[in-house]
């Protein structure tokens, strides 16, 4: 099943543009997009397919850490994780 995980590191100081921009490129082969222009915190929505949603969870912030470190991040603690499955993305 697929899930939409929302996960945020918060930090330190303020992020520029182009290490955001690092963060896109570095989740987009997840289908992810990046957020923290301006901000002490960076985020990033992510698909996985994963069983559940504790499996879930623990896909997008181990995608998040190494696309965290590829765009070269500082290695900030996750402050928030979410998940949704695609079954309930779609009910009313």
């Amino acid at each position: 099943m697929l899930w939409s995980v929302s996960i945020q590191a918060a930090g330190d100081r303020v992020l520029g543009h182009d290490e955001i921009v690092a963060l896109a490129d570095a989740v987009a082969p997840a289908g992810g997009v990046a957020s923290g222009i301006g901000q002490e915190a960076y985020g990033a929505q992510l698909v996985v397919d994963a069983e559940d949603r504790d499996d879930a969870l623990t896909l997008g912030e181990d995608l998040f850490v190494r696309a965290a470190a590829d765009a070269g991040l500082p290695a900030w603690p996750v402050s928030a994780i979410s998940a949704v499955s695609e079954e309930e993305d779609e009910l009313p």
